[in-house]
């Protein structure tokens, strides 16, 4: 069975000027959501499209499909 990874997300909302600390304290998505993350663990759609309207990207441009 195949998986989702994430692609550098955190590096990606960093290039924005978003640090940890800063979606934490704008409460853009949950500390648990950015240890999932970190992990590659799985994360809800509605955090994905948080993200995804953060980095003004698709769900495509942040995750992969690994067989």
């Amino acid at each position: 069975m195949g998986k989702i990874v994430y692609n550098n997300i955190l590096e990606k909302l960093g290039e924005k000027g978003l640090t940890t600390y800063k979606i934490r304290k704008q409460k853009i998505i949950a500390e648990s959501t950015l240890q999932h993350i970190r992990e590659n663990k799985s994360i809800t759609t509605d955090a994905i499209a948080k993200i995804c309207e953060v980095l003004d990207c698709q769900p495509g441009d942040i995750l992969r499909y690994e067989k």
